[in-house]
């Protein structure tokens, strides 16, 4: 069997986790695959070393990445190169569409085999993208169980592969020991908070959050995961808050953090399926730049923020975004999560099906994803 070269291009961190647990799934069938790409510190630890820092490409919002075009467009060039240097028998994007478009499209004419792992979310918004896709990847690894029919109808064959989230060990996390190790009383609301993982996103949220914990009554515990590209932000941005947080950056202690919590203010994307998986009741908020804000109303399709809501098809969890991203209505609906039993049980009630509908046929979604990958190597 000759030596194989998977080529990986992960843009953020749930991208990279994404990318490390493919790179694992992939060597356990066949270990002599080397790796190059972008990537993480998780890909990192898997022995792929990054062409560049992948913070380079954490940025997101259409009017918050303009100042980052050249340097982003040199990026792109740089990855081309290197791929074109290289000639990897597969190449594997990994979410991050507005990067990993433009890599695909430069790529086209090498010939390379490619596969794009998490569908861009068309079906919500700007479905007319779709017309440029054709061409671009030889498979299509899908992460929601209605996406493969929404590509198909587009002409694109597309994959279930499952959701990554029932792997991540949100969980396992043990409660009463993240309690005792960080002094909270048994009887303590504990209140994980959750700004994001990208700078634009955390600069815009911080602030709020910080306001909304004032508000609360007395004695709430918040616990703030840190999430790898923007931990210092994060970290300076939660000086300036009244209720001084506790700031994890360890999974283990994330997971800890989830089981320990009454609720959590999140904001939406992946996050919300971890919490949902460790049963924590919760409130997704969001804002971004208003332009991008009034772009997004007029392309938008669907009628949620979370994943959650949109698979359950209704609203399981309370959403406040934009306008009403605000402290005074966040803190008004947490004092009801954290305080009525009830209201958090109904939460977690409807919180098991949309899970299991996020298993894929086989096996766990990364032993799926690396299936669809090794079945396009072994392609002629």
């Amino acid at each position: 069997m000759t030596q194989s070269l998977i080529y990986l291009i992960a843009g953020e961190q749930s991208g990279d986790i994404l990318g490390a647990r493919l790179m694992r799934a992939l060597r356990a069938v066949r270990p002599d695959l080397d790796f190059a790409g972008i990537g993480g510190t998780g890909m990192a630890s898997e022995g792929m070393v990054s062409l560049f820092p992948m913070r380079d490409l954490a940025v997101m919002g259409l009017v918050e990445v303009l100042p980052k075009l050249f340097k982003l467009n040199g990026r792109i060039k740089q990855t081309v190169a290197d791929i074109a240097a290289r000639r990897p028998d597969v190449v594997v994007t990994i979410d991050a569409p507005g990067f990993a478009v433009r890599v695909l499209q430069r790529i086209q004419p090498l010939g390379l085999k490619r596969a794009h792992y998490v569908a861009p979310q068309v079906w919500a918004w700007r479905e007319h993208r779709v017309k440029h896709y054709p061409g671009l990847w030889d498979s299509l690894l899908c992460l929601l169980p209605f996406e493969p029919a929404f590509f198909a109808k587009h002409g694109l064959p597309a994959i279930f592969v499952g959701h990554p989230v029932l792997e991540s060990g949100a969980d396992t996390g043990d409660g009463a020991a993240f309690r005792a190790r960080h002094g909270i009383a048994p009887d303590a609301p504990v209140l994980t908070v959750m700004p994001g993982s990208r700078r634009t996103e955390v600069a815009k949220l911080l602030p709020i959050l910080g306001e909304t914990l004032r508000l609360l009554p007395p004695g709430v515990v918040p616990v703030v995961p840190l999430a790898g590209p923007v931990a210092e932000a994060v970290r300076a941005g939660t000086e300036a808050w009244a209720v001084k947080p506790i700031l994890v950056t360890d999974i283990a202690e994330k997971f800890g953090a989830y089981a320990a919590s009454n609720a959590a203010l999140t904001k939406s994307g992946t996050s919300t399926l971890e919490l949902a998986l460790a049963g924590v009741p919760m409130l997704v908020t969001y804002r971004v730049h208003p332009i991008t804000a009034w772009i997004v109303r007029r392309t938008v399709k669907v009628k949620y923020a979370s994943l959650l809501n949109l698979l359950a098809e209704r609203e399981v969890i309370p959403e406040l975004i934009q306008e009403d991203c605000t402290p005074e209505k966040l803190a008004s609906v947490l004092r009801g999560l954290l305080t009525d039993p009830l209201a958090g049980a109904a939460q977690v009630a409807a919180y098991r099906p949309v899970l299991e509908a996020l298993r894929p046929p086989t096996g766990s979604p990364s032993e799926a994803a690396a299936a669809a990958v090794l079945a396009l190597l072994a392609r002629a």
